[in-house]
């Protein structure tokens, strides 16, 4: 029976456990996106994760969506990345990117001058998206042309390409949470009538052939793919979710893959459908309602089988030894929400440690 702390393969990342770092939005990046000796120190204090999977960065000018976030498209970003996968590595850690593009997420007020963000329709999310002037509703995109959707599979690969250059382990695609990718899949964001959407061979096309191209930029077992079907975050619905879900997860089958990251929501019926669907590795964020994810419940996912790993965030945010706590049973700091996005190192990398150590940065 396996165990949170035993080694597990990754296509071609090994894990040294199976506690996974999940990506979580933090907001420390300077306002061109670059990522900071700050942030660099947060990621090498969590370097005791089986895996760590960044926070989301965007690929592109026109898939930025949200301020203090990375981008990963510019030479000073991958620059600035590159200081970040050293400090992990050298404190023994193993970190992929995940890239994302926001899709209709994205606020003018982030975008090059003029521009509005792009959608597979022109349906406007009824959410609200964080400017360096704090919080605002999102506004009505455009629908991408197909040349348009071709330049951002381009993009997703040339940012593959380039955090492989940057020193990650390989790369994660963000497909859940209300982004492009996710908007693509969903019944009330996707209303196109062309070969990319429609019926759920249309509706999935734009993943496979981003997936197809990054790999063919990475090589494989170096991408994994997020998913969170299901899930309302960003004002999706999915009303044929087992169908579209469902042809997803049998294309995927037959990509090299290292692993897909799933986001579980209240239907378990869904989860299921995944594990039965996908042959390979299986990174689970588990259901836990508005608690974070608790010992017990990781424990049990991987005890019989739901999960192959295990992601965290909140817990990871507070807890940077969080393997080290997990394997020794001994009390978890409290994340303290008023500091999850922006700010300085309060609530970010002063989070005390179960015993001292010293992190190289």
């Amino acid at each position: 029976m396996a165990t949170l702390f035993d080694p597990h393969r990754a296509g071609a990342i090994p894990l040294p456990n199976r506690v996974v770092m999940a990506p979580m939005t933090r907001n420390r990046a300077d306002r061109d996106g670059v990522p900071t000796d700050l942030m660099a120190r947060y990621y090498a204090q969590r370097a005791g994760a089986g895996l760590i999977v960044t926070e989301s960065v965007w690929i592109s000018p026109d898939g930025h969506g949200e301020a203090g976030a990375p981008g990963l498209h510019t030479a000073a970003q991958a620059a600035g990345w590159r200081t970040v996968t050293d400090a992990v590595h050298r404190a023994g850690g193993r970190i992929v990117a995940q890239l994302v593009h926001t899709g209709r997420l994205a606020h003018p007020a982030l975008l090059p001058p003029g521009a509005v963000p792009l959608a597979p329709s022109a349906v406007r999310a009824r959410t609200e998206t964080r400017t360096f002037d704090g919080l605002v509703p999102c506004v009505t995109p455009r629908e991408m042309t197909e040349e348009e959707i071709t330049g951002a599979v381009d993009a997703f690969a040339a940012a593959a390409r380039r955090a492989l250059d940057a020193g990650f382990d390989g790369v994660e695609l963000q497909g859940a949470n209300g982004n492009l990718i996710h908007q693509f899949l969903s019944g009330n964001a996707n209303l196109r009538t062309d070969g990319y959407g429609g019926t759920p061979a249309g509706r999935i096309r734009f993943a496979l052939e981003t997936v197809r191209a990054v790999v063919a930029q990475t090589g494989p077992g170096r991408v994994g793919l997020r998913l969170s079907p299901g899930s309302d975050y960003g004002d999706l619905a999915e009303p044929d979710l087992p169908a579209v879900h469902g042809a997803l997860l049998d294309a995927l089958a037959a990509e090299p893959l290292a692993y897909l990251h799933l986001i579980e929501g209240p239907d378990p019926a869904v989860a299921a459908l995944v594990r039965e669907r996908w042959p390979a590795t299986l990174i689970v964020n588990p259901w836990t309602g508005d608690a974070p994810t608790d010992p017990l419940t990781a424990t049990r996912r991987v005890a019989t089988g739901a999960a192959d790993a295990v992601s965290f965030a909140r817990m990871f945010a507070a807890n940077p030894d969080l393997p080290e706590r997990l394997r020794l049973g001994v009390p978890l700091n409290d994340p303290d929400p008023d500091t999850f996005h922006g700010g300085d190192a309060a609530g970010y990398t002063d989070y005390p440690r179960h015993r001292a150590a010293v992190v190289g940065v």
